[in-house]
């Protein structure tokens, strides 16, 4: 599984970074120019904006499926979840990292802009827009960057990411990025219930499921066992048992398919957990 940013290394992409007040360095934009593994597994650490600029590529999430082409735009809430898979070996994209703290600072710059919503944000991780005349234009203003030499680059290259989220929010007819934004931006929490329903069977560590959740992973565990009435790490393996039980009863895989597919590494390790729980062996349940 990628983990992207921190996946994103120098020798596969090109990139452009901006820098902190801090010294310290955000990935702002990406490109790969050689083609992309055919299929790969894909968790998104911050928000992002995938630009297609040559070929088609499907993106599948726990709610989701969607294909795309040339001139499609998407837009990856934090801690989403995709499989990737290229239709084509011309697939070609930009990814835009798009930084939480600036992201908060150009609303709050400009909310103006998010007065009078029509609705409250989807419940989708993946927005999908069309690019138009005026976005292909900042597109190609931006690709002569990559490479370039100019003490001014990291001050240009925040005016670029304030005009990327602007030509989003044109873009943006039905009002769902705009909502998406604001309730960013205000800080509002994931329910802990959808949360991990749709994220119990990946590999994520208690502090990546508290980032997306909204909370510190103090604050996290607190609420969680207030609410569940155990801890996040026994439910999420109670969880994973009723999984694979239900696998076992309801499917063909065998055993070592279903541990894997739970996350046990160890076979052996799952045929005892199961145990514990069910009283028999997975092969004698069935």
């Amino acid at each position: 599984m990628l983990r992207v940013p921190s996946s994103i290394q120098p020798n596969q992409f090109e990139s452009l970074n901006i820098r902190r007040p801090d010294a310290s360095e955000m990935k702002f934009v990406a490109y790969r120019s050689d083609v992309y593994p055919e299929r790969n597994e894909v968790f998104f650490e911050e928000h992002a904006v995938i630009v297609v600029l040559e070929g088609e590529k499907k993106f599948s999430s726990p709610t989701q499926e969607l294909h795309v082409h040339k001139g499609q735009i998407l837009f990856f809430q934090r801690g989403c979840y995709s499989m990737n898979e290229s239709i084509d070996n011309s697939y070609r994209s930009l990814v835009f990292f798009v930084n939480e703290k600036l992201l908060k600072e150009f609303v709050s710059q400009h909310l103006s802009l998010f007065q009078a919503l029509p609705a409250p944000p989807p419940a989708d991780l993946i927005l999908s827009f069309s690019s138009s005349p005026t976005f292909t234009t900042f597109i190609n203003s931006l690709l002569p960057y990559f490479g370039a030499k100019t003490p001014f680059l990291n001050e240009l290259l925040r005016l670029k990411f304030q005009e990327l989220l602007l030509h989003l929010l044109e873009l943006d007819t039905s009002g769902h990025l705009r909502a998406t934004l604001l309730h960013i931006y205000q800080g509002q929490k994931t329910d802990l219930d959808y949360l991990m329903n749709t994220y119990f069977l990946k590999p994520l560590s208690m502090s990546e499921l508290s980032k997306l959740s909204g909370r510190s992973l103090s604050a996290f565990k607190r609420e969680f066992e207030n609410h569940f009435h155990t801890s996040p790490g026994h439910w999420i393996r109670q969880k994973r048992l009723e999984h694979a039980h239900f696998l076992l009863r309801n499917t063909d895989k065998n055993v070592s398919e279903v541990s894997m597919e739970i996350g046990y590494e160890s076979v052996s390790h799952f045929i005892k957990a199961y145990k514990q729980q069910y009283g028999a062996t997975p092969k004698r349940m069935v």
